[in-house]
């Protein structure tokens, strides 16, 4: 089975919007497990746009399921991790300015660099994940990192969903399979949605884990967060 984690990062924009604590993370958090989903995922940015580092911190005893923190591995990042070690750290290329994720690593140039911080994660007992596309050399070099599992960046499929999906999807089934053959588990996110979820888990094999965010809150203002997220549960089970 694969299991749902849901991004909150929009939740804390909709916060930041006003300057006060409504909607509240925390409760929130709650509510999101409490109606199905299987882990909680933060991302972190340096300028602190939505979740701020002082959110994850207090959700460190809040989150009962798997929290799951995303980012660029920077010295203030690694802190946090430090701090919190939570179930799951995913290694983020992010530049300062991005608006959001828009590539995976190159394994190959920075696989050094990525094997240390899998280290560090790894002594901290958390499973590490890198967020990578699917070239399969690159995959290759993320092993060699000492990884866990890998996060496939799904903006191409869901870009080509609409046109062709067989196509969209065929080289993240490549991948997975690749990966796993390798001994890494395989977790997906990114653009992800309503639409193309159920095709997507259907024909990529060994999925762990999507991480969803901005479609899921976007869904929510018409069904609810609650209906939304076991709509969302369908589609993977």
């Amino acid at each position: 089975m694969t299991r749902l984690s849901v991004n909150i990062n929009k939740i804390a924009t909709l916060r930041n919007a006003r300057g006060e604590n409504l909607p509240n993370i925390l409760k929130v958090a709650k509510d999101i497990e409490r109606f199905g989903a299987e882990g909680i995922t933060v991302h972190p940015r340096p300028d602190e746009r939505h979740i701020r580092y002082e959110d994850v911190l207090n959700l460190k005893s809040i989150v009962k399921t798997e929290f799951n923190i995303e980012g660029y591995p920077s010295k203030k990042f690694l802190e946090l991790i430090e701090k919190v070690k939570p179930e799951q750290v995913t290694l983020v290329p992010d530049a300062e300015n991005v608006i959001t994720s828009n590539s995976g690593w190159d394994a190959i140039k920075n696989k050094i660099f990525l094997k240390e911080i899998v280290s560090f994660i790894k002594n901290l007992s958390c499973r590490s994940s890198i967020f990578m596309n699917t070239d399969l050399k690159n995959i290759e070099n993320a092993k060699e990192t000492g990884t866990d599992r890998i996060e496939l960046y799904t903006e191409p499929y869901a870009k080509g969903y609409s046109k062709d999906p067989q196509n969209a999807v065929k080289n993240f089934s490549k991948a997975s399979e690749f990966a796993f053959k390798l001994g890494m588990e395989i977790n997906a996110g990114h653009d992800l949605n309503m639409s193309n979820l159920k095709f997507f888990k259907e024909n990529v094999k060994n999925l762990k884990e999507v991480s969803i965010g901005h479609a899921l809150i976007c869904d929510s203002l018409y069904y609810g967060l609650e209906n939304t997220i076991q709509i969302y549960l369908r589609q993977l089970k």
